[in-house]
């Protein structure tokens, strides 16, 4: 995509210039020349679309040097064997233990069965206290 942009872009410049070569026989048909050409509102727009499409077009070539350089580093760092990576970012081969060395595990506790749950508080309820009939006798 950045082909066609780059070219529209070539295209855009390519007309302003035009424009401001005709402006400028304009203005020299009716005499004017010098400092009053600079100030002359037409010409300056015609200015203005120059610089903004020559600033479009350097950013468009230093976004292309940038995806160069990024695929150079791309492909030196694909070309590169795995083990020379390692060695640069201190990484190596780590010693294996054998079988019988190092620290052996403790059996697991067994778990004590949870108490059973009131029905009347899984949301944090309080239950309702017994009856009152043993009180009024």
């Amino acid at each position: 995509m950045s082909l066609k942009w780059k070219q529209k872009q070539i295209r855009q410049k390519e007309y302003w210039e035009q424009q401001l070569k005709a402006r400028l026989a304009v203005l020299a048909g009716k005499g004017i020349e010098g400092a009053r050409v600079n100030k002359d509102p037409i010409a300056k727009k015609i200015k203005a679309g120059i610089h903004a499409t020559d600033n479009r077009l350097r950013l468009i070539v230093a976004n292309e040097k940038r995806t160069e350089e990024m695929a150079r580093i791309k492909a030196e760092r694909a070309a590169a064997p795995a083990q020379e990576k390692e060695k640069e970012h201190g990484k190596g081969e780590k010693p294996k233990k054998a079988a019988g060395e190092g620290k052996e595990k403790k059996p697991k506790a067994e778990k004590k069965p949870a108490p059973p749950k009131d029905k009347a508080g899984d949301k944090g309820q309080k239950p309702a206290p017994p009856p009152e009939e043993d009180k009024a006798k």
